[in-house]
């Protein structure tokens, strides 16, 4: 019975805090109270913490829509997350494609120029989807894992002390209105005090006045003690709020742990990329065709007798040389060729071709070195020199 009283003296006495709390939040909004106000200092370093628990969640989302752009699987992880449990390893979309390519290139015949090729891509392909999953995993580890920690863990207990700051401040100043009610109330009894009443009310007016007396002092009381809570609370928060420069240096090596991690991965890439273009370089007749026809034309072939030699690797494309073709271009005769691509002409001035018929081939003066003029039957029209095998 003892502990059913207490509880409900406790609910009561916090049901009053609270409406104080509502009464003095109201009234400083309507401008009808007074309103302590936070040092500059601490008002800065709320802004700062503010500022830095906006700014990190925003960067932190960001990069996980960089680091897995699939919402789904987001969504995905953030369930496994919550229910502390790992998420099922999934392949990823290199690693996916690498696959098709190679199971591409085993059905068409890993012998044949194109099912080799693929094979190659395929395997290169994979290798990336691997290089993917450790720049997830390194960057969530050193990156994204420190930065969640302090949204949910420090930015919460600083959130959590803002909180209560704020309260004490509410129960300062709900103090500092009630003793300036005291006041008021005394100094106007004082000025009846010079009615001076007779008999019993007399005696009720000194009961009034000795009661807001003690009203008074004991209003005097209640500010001190809320005066001293709010400062003690006030450097507690400030105490916290100092540790935010720590975040931010702690935060700045976790961003230099996540840029080296993209170097690696960007660093791996390009290896792979670059041990693929000589793998491919080094196949005879084996150069898939840009289907980009105004740009120019790759370059399919390496052996003598095909038009364009084994291509250069460079920023600005491949060069091709064959003495075959500046034979053709030098005479002004015609020679045979075999198609070894299908083409499909882009404008009227183009030939469309099929992979293995044979036409016949020339140069005329002035055209461009990637380009021979082609004739089949009636038709004629320009073809890339990269889709032709010259025929002896």
């Amino acid at each position: 019975m003892n502990i059913m009283d207490f509880n409900v003296k406790k609910l009561a006495a916090d049901a009053g805090t609270f409406l104080s709390r509502a009464v003095q939040f109201t009234e400083e909004k309507l401008g009808q109270a007074e309103k302590t106000e936070l040092d500059a200092h601490l008002e800065n370093l709320l802004s700062k913490a503010e500022c830095t628990k906006i700014w990190t969640e925003k960067i932190m989302k960001q990069t996980e829509v960089l680091l897995q752009p699939n919402p789904n699987a987001r969504i995905e992880e953030f369930v496994y997350e919550k229910l502390d449990r790992k998420a099922p390893s999934r392949v990823n979309n290199p690693e996916l494609l690498g696959q098709y390519m190679i199971d591409a290139g085993t059905e068409f015949g890993p012998g044949t120029a194109y099912g080799n090729a693929l094979i190659k891509c395929g395997e290169t392909q994979k290798r990336i989807g691997t290089a993917d999953r450790e720049l997830i995993q390194t960057s969530a580890l050193n990156f994204l894992t420190p930065l969640r920690n302090f949204i949910e863990g420090d930015y919460k207990t600083i959130a959590k002390e803002r909180k209560l700051l704020q309260n004490k401040r509410l129960d300062l100043d709900a103090a500092k209105t009630r003793l300036k009610k005291a006041k008021t109330a005394e100094a106007k009894s004082s000025q009846l005090n010079s009615a001076r009443p007779e008999g019993d009310n007399m005696v009720n007016f000194f009961y009034m006045l000795n009661f807001l007396h003690v009203k008074w002092l004991k209003s005097e009381q209640e500010v001190r003690i809320t005066q001293s809570e709010f400062d003690r609370q006030a450097e507690i928060t400030r105490l916290l709020l100092e540790g935010i420069s720590s975040t931010h240096a702690h935060h700045l090596r976790c961003l230099n742990d996540f840029v080296e991690a993209q170097m690696t991965y960007y660093a791996q890439c390009y290896q792979y990329m670059l041990d693929l273009q000589k793998q491919l370089g080094s196949f005879p007749s084996s150069y898939l065709c840009n289907n980009n026809h105004n740009a120019g034309t790759p370059v399919p072939s390496a052996l003598p007798n095909v038009i364009g030699s084994s291509a250069m690797a460079s920023t600005s494309g491949l060069v091709i040389s064959s003495p075959n073709i500046s034979d053709l271009k030098e005479s002004s005769g015609s020679r045979k060729a075999r198609v070894l691509y299908d083409y499909d002409a882009a404008n009227s001035t183009e030939l469309s071709l099929l992979a293995d018929e044979v036409i016949t081939v020339f140069s005329i003066i002035g055209m461009d070195s990637d380009w021979l003029m082609g004739e089949r039957g009636n038709q004629k029209g320009k073809v890339p020199i990269t889709y032709l095998e010259l025929l002896n």
